[in-house]
């Protein structure tokens, strides 16, 4: 970096909020801004930066001095008064990815993490298992991983370690991760999501390209496809080097063994769902990939907690239980609507978009996705999507996507404020039933799935 001085425009985003806590530790003198502070929200998000140390400034320009180094995310825009005080003053500017791939390309050992699902947790994952292997990794993540929260890290989407062992899940969707040189890449798969399926083979060649070792899903076809030579590959139903086999999936986890070579292992995963336990053999392959032993990565995963949002159980109150769960693209979405209809009881969605624009890339995907995915007697209610300002085209949005889903043969109803879905998800929920809250880039969600909880509690 230029400086020693970094300010964060956004820094309350998933992707910043641990960044910063990373170079904060390290002993940088960061301050930053984030239009939800000034809008009131998330504030024990931001006692909690405070407490790393960390100035917060208005997002007005303020903040920003000379000697510093702006550090912007993908949802700021130019035109914002930071922005164009930073221009004012002649400040570097780099963008989060940027940030990030000089600090994962300076360690002399990487694993960066890429796909269109399962980033998160895979990067939890391999994090857990080198820190119960003794390795102190460093470890950048887009969610917090439970466990590593204590009361004095709620939001420990970061671990601070050795910077010359950095682990981080990498982005896809600006063609960032062509940024990064990693010593170990992983791809989980390839899906629409936010670039067009040409583009996306282009970028993750070129990021399995630029590692020193990929490790590669090769149960996902696209993945496998453009997997290079001397690929470690993993799987299930495909011949792999680190080999599942002999799964059996629960309600509360699996169990399954994994083959490398000439040994075997038996994992127990506290995690539900096929797609979690795909996620714990890259998160294997990739932790081999750097000598850990097969068993020792094993035995970890038993005791892997899973992370904020991702088929998280918020609480359950007079026999109706809440999930809340980052699911926001067709594959992700899929995903969860497998795990949580192999359950007994009804399933009551609440899925909020997470931009107009993902509705006009991928709608009918979308669509296609919760008609096939729920079941009879299943609910889907869409709220509208997420808007944080702009000149975005707003002409497709949940009133399009419910008719979409009625096209395909499901049912959906558009209810665009809080209050009535969650006066629409009380009147229906009956004991046995499931309410899934599905969305992203809205950390609120949390907040509406927890309340969820409480006015359950409350019911006669």
């Amino acid at each position: 970096m230029t400086s020693s001085s970094t300010f964060f425009c956004g820094i309350g985003g998933s992707g910043m909020l641990p960044l910063a806590c990373i170079v904060r530790a390290r002993g940088g003198d960061v301050a930053g801004s984030d239009r939800a502070l000034d809008a009131g929200r998330l504030g024990a998000k931001f006692e909690f930066l405070k407490a790393q140390g960390i100035a917060l400034h208005p997002q007005d320009g303020s903040g920003l001095a000379p000697g510093m180094t702006l550090v912007t995310s993908a949802a700021v825009e130019a035109t914002i008064p930071d922005v164009a005080r930073a221009k004012e003053l002649g400040l570097p500017h780099l963008t989060r990815p940027q940030l990030l791939a000089e600090l994962l390309n300076d360690a002399k050992t990487s694993i960066a993490v890429g796909g269109t699902s399962g980033k998160s947790t895979v990067t939890g994952m391999i994090g857990w298992i080198l820190h119960c292997a003794g390795r102190k990794p460093t470890v950048m993540n887009g969610a917090v991983m439970k466990n590593f929260v204590s009361p004095e890290t709620p939001f420990a989407s970061a671990l601070v370690g050795d910077p010359d062992l950095f682990v981080s899940e990498v982005d896809e969707s600006d063609g960032s991760i062509a940024l990064y040189r990693p010593s170990v890449a992983v791809l989980n798969n390839v899906s629409l999501d936010h670039k067009e399926m040409d583009e996306l083979r282009a970028l993750f060649g070129g990021f399995l390209a630029a590692a020193g070792t990929a490790v590669v899903n090769m149960d996902d076809a696209e993945s496998a496809a453009i997997a290079p030579a001397g690929v470690i590959g993993f799987g299930f139903d495909s011949v792999a080097a680190v080999q599942g086999s002999d799964l059996y999936l629960a309600a509360d986890g699996s169990t399954f063994a994994v083959t490398v070579g000439d040994q075997r292992a038996e994992v127990r995963l506290p995690l539900p769902g096929r797609h979690n336990a795909l996620n714990a053999l890259a998160a294997i392959a990739a932790t081999r990939a750097l000598g850990v032993p097969l068993g020792a990565a094993a035995d970890a995963l038993s005791s892997f907690q899973g992370l904020k949002r991702r088929l998280e159980t918020v609480g359950n109150a007079k026999g109706v239980t809440v999930i809340d769960d980052f699911a926001h693209n067709p594959d992700k979405i899929a995903a969860t609507l497998a795990t949580l209809t192999a359950r007994d009881g009804r399933l009551l969605v609440m899925f909020q978009p997470h931009g107009y624009g993902p509705l006009a890339k991928m709608g009918d995907e979308l669509a296609a996705t919760f008609a096939e995915g729920l079941r009879d007697g299943d609910v889907l209610v869409l709220s509208d999507p997420v808007y944080q300002g702009g000149t975005v085209d707003r002409s497709r949005g949940s009133e399009w996507l419910v008719e979409a889903v009625r096209t395909q043969g499901g049912t959906a109803e558009h209810l665009p404020e809080r209050p009535a879905i969650a006066a629409r998800l009380l009147k229906l929920a009956r004991p046995g039933d499931t309410i899934a809250i599905l969305g992203a880039r809205d950390d609120t969600l949390s907040e509406f799935a927890a309340e969820l909880v409480g006015n359950l509690g409350l019911r006669d």
